[in-house]
């Protein structure tokens, strides 16, 4: 009994030094004191050789020669001859960008009080104006189906509306004509194109993510922006981004585009520029394009210029009608926006055409890479969040329409348990969207911004597959009553386009978090192969500090493993301080098991991308909920509120718990795994998918008119021309409302009344008395309505020369 307090007296007193982040001399004290401590109850532990051990590993502790030469200049050594050689791509992308709160969570203790200090952003009145009035405009003008299937492209005057008022100009600033609106701003703007046409939002989106114009106005020079960003804003250029080619995508140093420096003809003058020659595959708005951007290797075979004969990536802006190239060919993505090939041979571009000049050789795949924020945390988490929160409504609507044995399909659990996914990541979408935005505002986290396109997207897929399950034929009979076909037939582009989310999440959000996020790693992996005098202290200084930061994390993930989350502080006297507790708790169990692994496999860790997936998901899961966290703060208190965040959060924390659980039980480390599992997790799972009464209360929730339903139809365009898809439904649906008690009396007497039809039996309830003449008009005008919302489009059998246009039901 002695010993196991003996034990316990030293474990206690490690896990407080550790947990606490003592300063190094105190907490050797404090150890030293409770060894003493632990040794006048057990005497063993005072015998001369165990003190011999104790002060011996103190002095290491504390004596940095000692330390230096025992400990981290052998580790740094060790490591230098097993982590694999870093590329410069991989350089280059993990240099880029910016850090934020995702930061803070990779540290295991998130400071709590700067993400207090976030506010979310809001709209200008400029830009709320734009969204109102230009954006407004544009939806009323546009029909998805005539745009997917009739024309195949957007109407003329379309086009017109989005160069004259300026849709391509979002991040262009004012000076040079754009309306340089926040990322939250751009964000909506593209989302409220979505709700309405997925082929207008990629048109818009593509010039305002990764495009020419937000390269010219970073890295562009003094005259590139003078002379093409007011072009661009104006629509009299129209721009695309040649990256991707048949063998390359996201590996830049793949890239087989290649430039020669040399001397040429260009506009009847010769001067020293690149002779280009090139081959890019699924670029949007290639076919109609008049200015290219193009991303390739820059070679000086001759050595007309300084430096080495490669000189890396570089990007480029290329008019699109110069000799050699080939443009204006269509591929078939399975929408209707333009996008197709580009092809140049033996392309002579002077070097005033190379972005940013001279000075940005070889700097393209960093530009790239800074730039693709855009793409990756507005532009596709907007199209994601539009489709969610159309879902939310139209699909909400029509389970309360649609009824089958006497009730609502949407009162069946079968459909509740899809409608309330389906609910949650709608409020999850806007939520994410709204936090992603917020970091954009302050730089580019590469890193926060692959986590929202990968989970968005994937968010997204599955809500829209919950709704086609739902909507059952009605959901897949093609024509322009079908208000989610469309949505459905264009999920897989925004899943694959900037880089494919099996890339992104096996290898981008924990590989290069890691390396961003961690408090030491970047710095100490520069310094592995650093042959300077003072690499060896700088790296002890670091290694100290790294080993000091895994102890803590292990302790407070162990502390608060045991006391089931009740040591966290976070979230004091707030709504939902439960979901607090679980955030801190599953960031110091992720900071630890992500330290433990990535000590115990090192460099093999690239390779292990199935584990690296896992940690990913966990660092995402726990992004998203401080979004849903930040956003219930942000937003009025409601019942329905509370509903869906308190769902969501719960989502995200069983999916961390999914995602670690797996990743214990895979781990190389014969044993490691699930000792780190009991010390994190000592009573088992910390966290449960939501249950039956939750469930039951979002699908119950998506058919009412509550503020949840308020919030996302604010941010969407919501129709109300009941001869559309969408209208349809949501005009029917206010009919419902306005006559529900009505509906609902006359349908529990329905069963008694004489007729062979709904008709017939609406007469015989007025000859009893039971209804007046103008609520059976009332019920009549519904149940035409009904009726018309159900029914789904019809073509001449022969569909002959691809007439689309649907005979009348």
């Amino acid at each position: 009994m002695d010993t196991i307090i003996a034990v316990l007296c030293i474990a206690v007193s490690l896990l407080a030094v550790f947990s606490l982040r003592l300063p190094r001399r105190r907490g050797a004290i404090i150890f030293a004191l409770s060894w003493l401590l632990a040794g006048s109850i057990e005497d063993a532990l005072l015998h001369p050789v165990w003190l011999i051990l104790l002060f011996a590993a103190l002095a290491v502790v504390l004596h940095d020669g000692l330390r230096l030469r025992l400990v981290s200049e052998p580790v740094r050594r060790t490591l230098a001859k097993m982590m694999p050689e870093m590329s410069d791509t991989e350089r280059e992308a993990l240099e880029a960008g910016t850090t934020w709160w995702e930061k803070e969570l990779f540290s295991g203790r998130p400071d709590w009080q700067q993400f207090e200090d976030i506010e979310l952003s809001t709209l200008s009145q400029r830009e709320q104006a734009f969204i109102d009035n230009e954006t407004e405009q544009l939806c009323a003008m546009l029909d998805e189906w005539q745009i997917q299937h009739e024309l195949r492209d957007l109407p003329e005057e379309v086009w017109q509306f989005i160069k004259e008022k300026r849709f391509f100009s979002l991040i262009i600033p004012e000076e040079f004509g754009g309306l340089h609106f926040s990322p939250y701003a751009q964000s909506r703007v593209v989302s409220k194109i979505a709700s309405r046409s997925s082929v207008a939002a990629v048109t818009v989106m593509v010039p305002n993510s990764l495009g020419p114009g937000e390269l010219l106005a970073k890295y562009g020079t003094p005259e590139q922006q003078q002379y093409w960003l007011p072009r661009l804003a104006s629509g009299e250029e129209i721009p695309c981004f040649g990256l991707t080619g048949p063998d390359a995508g996201s590996d830049a140093g793949a890239i087989p585009d290649y430039g020669e420096v040399c001397k040429g003809e260009y506009r009847g003058e010769e001067t020293l520029g690149i002779k280009l020659s090139f081959s890019k595959r699924w670029i949007t708005l290639a076919p109609i394009a008049t200015v290219i951007g193009l991303a390739f290797r820059l070679h000086d075979p001759d050595g007309l210029l300084e430096g080495d004969s490669d000189l890396g990536i570089c990007c480029a802006l290329v008019p699109a009608d110069l000799p050699g190239i080939d443009i204006g060919r269509r591929h078939n993505p399975g929408a209707a926006f333009m996008n197709g090939p580009l092809t140049g041979r033996d392309v002579f571009i002077p070097f005033e055409l190379l972005i940013g000049g001279k000075d940005y050789i070889g700097k393209g795949w960093q530009m790239l890479v800074e730039c693709l924020g855009a793409g990756r945390g507005i532009s596709l988490p907007a199209l994601s969040t539009a489709a969610g929160e159309m879902a939310y409504l139209s699909v909400g609507a029509y389970v309360r329409l649609r009824r089958q044995f006497g009730i609502p399909v949407g009162k069946f659990e079968g459909v509740q348990e899809a409608t309330a996914e389906i609910a949650a990541s709608a409020y999850t979408l806007e939520a994410f969207r709204a936090f992603v935005t917020r970091a954009l505002a302050d730089g580019a986290p590469s890193v926060l911004t692959a986590m929202a396109k990968c989970h968005a997207t994937e968010m997204m897929r599955t809500l829209v597959n919950h709704s086609m399950d739902v909507l059952g034929g009605r959901g897949i009979q093609m024509g322009p009553r079908n208000f989610m076909a469309l949505t459905y037939q264009t999920v897989p582009i925004a899943i694959t386009v900037e880089g494919a989310n099996i890339l992104t999440r096996s290898l981008m959000i924990f590989g290069q978090g890691a390396i961003r996020c961690h408090p030491f790693l970047a710095d100490e992996m520069l310094l592995l192969n650093d042959d300077s005098a003072e690499a060896p202290q700088r790296f002890d200084a670091l290694f100290s500090a790294h080993l000091g930061h895994t102890a803590s994390n292990v302790s407070r993930a162990m502390l608060l493993g045991f006391s089931g989350g009740r040591l966290s502080t976070a979230g004091q006297g707030k709504t939902l301080r439960r979901h607090y507790r679980q955030m801190e708790r599953f960031a110091a169990a992720f900071a630890a098991t992500a330290d433990v692994v990535l000590v115990s496999l090192g460099g093999d860790l690239k390779r292990r991308e199935m584990l690296s997936a896992r940690l990913g998901d966990v660092h995402s899961q726990l992004v998203i909920a401080s979004a849903l966290l930040k956003f219930h703060h942000s937003q009025p208190h409601s019942d329905a509120a509370i509903a869906h965040a308190d769902y969501a959060l719960q989502r995200c924390f069983s999916a961390a718990q999914q995602a670690l659980n797996a990743l214990y039980a895979n781990f190389p480390v014969p044993g490691l795994g699930p000792v780190l599992k009991r010390l994190f997790f000592p009573f088992g799972n910390a966290a449960k998918a939501p249950d039956d009464q939750q469930i039951r209360q979002l699908g119950e929730l998506i058919m009412q008119p509550q503020a949840v339903r308020e919030l996302l139809a604010d941010k969407v365009y919501v129709s109300h021309n009941a001869d559309e898809s969408v209208g349809r439904v949501l005009e029917t649906y206010r009919q419902l409302l306005d006559i529900e008690p009505l509906y609902e009396r006359f349908l529990k007497a329905e069963s008694r009344l004489s007729g062979t039809n709904r008709d017939a039996r609406v007469t015989a309830a007025v000859a009893e008395g039971l209804i007046t003449e103008e609520e059976a008009a009332a019920l009549r005008d519904y149940e035409a309505m009904r009726y018309d919302c159900m029914l789904t489009d019809a073509f001449d059998h022969s569909l002959q020369n691809l007439d689309l246009r649907p005979l009348r039901p």
